[in-house]
């Protein structure tokens, strides 16, 4: 069974927002660094956003002004908000919890891995 589920991931038009969400299935990965990863088809899986255990976040240049990742500390639940979504963002989005408190764009940090889920964005 997968630590973290993630949800929301649809089909929308370029221009057009979204939200993912993700929350822990076993454990509280309070403290921890959380982040968003991403994979396109035929791509490999790369790094879009983290926030750490002091609430600093950062995202991925192609997505700066555009992407905000934020958390709910009372649910331990982790948002992606996607606005102005383009084309190049399709791909299936995966939510990660890191081993740390602070945070790094090595997948090989991440500990805890959901199942992903899919963002088509078409044009």
């Amino acid at each position: 069974e997968s630590q973290l589920v993630e949800s929301g991931g649809r089909s929308v038009q370029a221009g057009e927002s979204l939200r993912l969400s993700c929350a822990p299935s076993i454990y509280a990965y309070s403290g921890h660094c959380m982040a968003w990863f991403r994979q396109g088809s035929g791509k490999e899986r790369e790094w879009v956003a983290w926030i750490n255990s002091g609430g600093f976040t950062d995202v991925v240049d192609s997505a700066k002004g555009r992407f905000t990742i934020s958390r709910e500390n009372g649910r331990n639940i982790l948002y992606l908000d996607m606005n102005s979504a383009k084309p190049e963002d399709t791909a299936m989005y995966y939510c990660a919890a890191g081993r740390e408190t602070w945070c790094t764009t090595d997948s090989a940090d991440y500990i805890a891995w959901g199942r992903g889920t899919q963002v088509t964005v078409s044009s």
